[in-house]
This record gives structure tokens, C-alpha cells and sequence, in this order.
């Protein structure tokens, strides 16, 4: 067996999943530190959808990059492989205006925050257990 194959499935989802997650922390991170500059706009990004839709594609086969029917709409967000899957910057919804023209809410911000770092540490810990698990084959049970 390849060893490509041996991490096809959820070890490249992780690995992509944590990438993601830095990512995102990197744009959440500097919101807040931009939260009293005047007109800065908070960011943020977008991923969850298009990592679906390529995990959709791979159950679908096209995890060898076989491209869809050429006559099929490509769903918007939706990448064919997991390598692909880039995400996307978003800005906040004009709504959300200080006096300055800052689009900064620093409650919001604090809480995707913390939900993004624990997904992150969630992330780490399948991560973690996946390869115990690989170990404990090797190994045989010793």
C-alpha cells in the first residue's frame, strides 16, 4: 500500500482543516488589534463551505482530480480536491459601524476567536490520536 494512501482520508482532512484554522486565527488576531483603527474593516475567512464541497467531491470519486462533466455547473465555494481548497476573505456586514468607520464589534471578534482556537486544538487532538493509533499497528499492541 502507497503511503499516500495511507493518509488519503482523514490525516490530509486534518492537515488541510489546521492550515485553515491558522489561517483564520492570523485575520481574527489582527481585527482585534485593529479594533480603534479608524475605517479598518474586519475580515474574515470562509472555508468551512468549500472544504464540504471538496470532501463531497472525493466521496464522489474525483479524489484523483478527475474534473467534473464539463457540461455541470461548478458550485460557487465548491473546489474539487482538498488541496484546492483555499477559503475565502470576507468582510463584515456594513451594519456593524463605529463613529470612526470602524467595523471592528470586539465581542464578536473575541468569540470566533475562541471558538476557532478550540476547533484548532479539536483538530490537534484526532490528529494526535490518529497517528497513537498508527504507532500502536507498527508496534503491534507492545
Amino acid at each position: 500500500m502507497p503511503i499516500d494512501d495511507m493518509f488519503a482520508g482523514t490525516v490530509n482532512l486534518l492537515a488541510k482543516n489546521l492550515e485553515l484554522r491558522a489561517r483564520s486565527h492570523t485575520h481574527l488576531a489582527g481585527n482585534i488589534a485593529n479594533a480603534e483603527t479608524p475605517n479598518y474593516v474586519a475580515k474574515s475567512l470562509s472555508f468551512e463551505n468549500e472544504l464540504k464541497g471538496a470532501l463531497k467531491g472525493s466521496a464522489l470519486g474525483r479524489s484523483n482530480g478527475a474534473a467534473p462533466h464539463p457540461r455541470h455547473i461548478p458550485l460557487k465555494g465548491a473546489s474539487s480536491r482538498l488541496e484546492d481548497v483555499q477559503g475565502s476573505l470576507e468582510e463584515a456586514p456594513a451594519s456593524i459601524s463605529g463613529r470612526d468607520g470602524n467595523r471592528v464589534d470586539i465581542e464578536r471578534e473575541m468569540g470566533k476567536l475562541s471558538e476557532n482556537q478550540i476547533l484548532y486544538n479539536a483538530s490537534i487532538q484526532i490528529l494526535a490520536k490518529k497517528f497513537e493509533g498508527l504507532k500502536y499497528a507498527v508496534k503491534g499492541g507492545n
